[in-house]
């Protein structure tokens, strides 16, 4: 087994005993990104020498003896939505192309602390608004099991290129599913912590009250290692969670006895592809071998998350977008050729006494601010600008917004009451397989309706995840979620552990 085919966990205790270094590691993750991303496109940037330096750092300090942190010299990759001192944080977005953070986000503070190697940059849809990683401004990315399909969104990149071998770790952001459902289309392990547990400090805000940073590895106690590193209070945060971290990794294998598992009837019904249903329907059947009680439940509200959080996600959108206007943020239209078309436009009005034209053209401020963001942002960002603009106008406030806010109440009351029952909840990521590219192009309420299953853990703040639970005919992976109460992380990594080590489904590697 090559070095970027092994576990991060088995690639750690290689560089403790001294039988591996970080530079022989990196440089083996180097490679497979030089020999393969060119045709699935996971990263947006590689820092080749930063990389290496960093490594070379890390070999150094271990040879001397120094206490090295929890990740070691393990490579990881960072979704281009986290700030990271001096590097380009694009956001896929026209619109911050040439920004560089002068701070690191306290994500990525943390992986420099716990000794990770940063590799680079992933691709996302544009600002993380998108289910396909289609959306970027700047490439498309695919998915290693079949270039012709999507990886998912946002967090497309993220989980690409750990299932390409191109990182054993990676950062991904989950705002409606952008981590669990890239993770089931590419047959990864990812995980959406509670909202709160990992500090949304210097994550570039696309909706404030759903967003979470999370990991995405090939295992889940992979998984639990780079929680650790990146979970905790953050006083810069003020929606982090002063909580105690326990310690995830120490206890992944222990099963849990006696575990209830919840297995919720809408997430069974039309629209399911018959292979998902029957790969987490065997799933479910591995845990009941194992000694779980399978409890039947109604989460009733959940026919409306789709709509509640496009409302909400919307709204909030387009007030955390407001300030790229070229003024105080992003990108500046060229601003001589602006002024000449308006002059342009204003000699042609008063030549054709056109004294109604003259009045509707713009002051030069306004043309500044409108046509540098009409030039930056992207159709799929615009439309979602635009329905939350709709939506939190005059008039519509209560009959939308306000509504959704007091659906989001009941739909987080579903999952109380449901957690009385059972300790977990199971069911499927997506409703099917990765579509193909451009499948949603002329349909965005389709592509929408990607994220059926996911929303609601967003919605509700609770921790969920992804994890490979089969295949379809076709190769294509297919993704088990869990969800868990607020803050019940390490109840919900043994559990994924458990389905891990039942034997049912041995996760595979992808050959690109």
């Amino acid at each position: 087994m090559t070095l970027v085919e092994q576990s991060a966990a088995d690639l750690l205790k290689q560089l403790a005993a001294g039988e591996l270094t970080s530079r022989e590691l990196t440089q083996a993750y180097l490679d497979q990104i030089e020999q393969h991303d060119a045709r699935v496109g996971a990263f947006l940037r590689v820092n080749a020498e930063a990389a290496l330096k960093q490594a070379d750092t890390i070999d150094r300090r271990r040879g001397a003896g120094e206490q090295i942190g929890v990740l070691g010299g393990l490579p990881v990759a960072v979704k281009d939505l986290l700030c990271q001192t001096g590097e380009p944080t694009t956001c896929a977005s026209r619109m911050l192309e040439d920004f560089r953070p002068p701070y690191d986000s306290t994500v990525v503070a943390k992986l420099k602390a716990a000794d990770a190697v940063l590799l680079g940059r992933t691709n996302m849809d544009e600002f993380a608004m998108g289910g396909s990683t289609e959306n970027s401004a700047f490439q498309p990315t695919r998915n290693p099991w079949d270039l012709e399909r999507s990886p998912g969104g946002s967090s497309g990149g993220a989980a690409a290129c750990v299932a390409a071998g191109m990182a054993p770790l990676s950062i991904g952001t989950d705002t409606g599913g952008s981590i669990r459902q890239p993770s089931a289309f590419c047959g990864v392990v990812g995980m959406k912590p509670t909202y709160g547990r990992v500090s949304r400090y210097g994550l570039v805000a696309f909706a404030s009250s759903l967003d979470q940073a999370g990991p995405i590895s090939g295992t889940v106690a992979d998984t639990a290692l780079l929680l650790q590193a990146i979970a905790g209070h953050d006083p810069r945060d003020s929606t982090s969670l002063n909580a105690p971290t326990p310690d995830y990794t120490a206890d992944v294998d222990k099963p849990l006895e006696g575990l209830r598992l919840g297995v919720v009837k809408e997430h069974f019904g039309e629209g399911l592809d018959p292979e998902v249903d029957s790969a987490v329907r065997a799933a479910i059947a591995a845990y009941e071998a194992q000694g779980a009680k399978i409890v039947e439940l109604s989460l009733p509200h959940s026919r409306f998350a789709v709509a509640t959080y496009y409302v909400i996600a919307p709204c909030e959108a387009s007030s955390n977008l407001a300030r790229y206007d070229g003024a105080h943020y992003g990108r500046r239209t060229e601003e001589r050729a602006m002024l000449a078309s308006l002059q342009a436009e204003r000699k042609a009005a008063q030549e054709a006494g056109d004294a109604d034209a003259l009045d509707n053209i713009d002051t030069a401020l306004v043309r500044m601010y409108r046509q540098s963001r009409s030039e930056a942002i992207g159709p799929e960002v615009k439309r979602r600008i635009m329905l939350g603009a709709y939506a939190l106008s005059a008039g519509y406030y209560d009959a939308y917004y306000l509504k959704a806010l007091k659906v989001r109440r009941l739909i987080r009351q579903d999952f109380d009451q449901a957690f009385e029952k059972v300790d977990m909840i199971v069911g499927p990521t997506t409703a099917g397989p990765a579509n193909k590219l451009g499948e949603f192009a002329d349909d965005p309420l389709g592509m929408y309706l990607l994220d059926l299953y996911t929303v609601s853990a967003n919605l509700a703040g609770l921790p969920a995840m992804s994890l490979p639970c089969g295949a379809t005919k076709s190769g294509m992976p297919i993704g088990l979620q869990l969800h868990a109460p607020p803050l019940e992380e390490s109840r919900l990594l043994r559990a994924a552990r458990m389905f891990e080590q039942s034997g049912v489904w041995k996760s595979k590697r992808c050959a690109l």
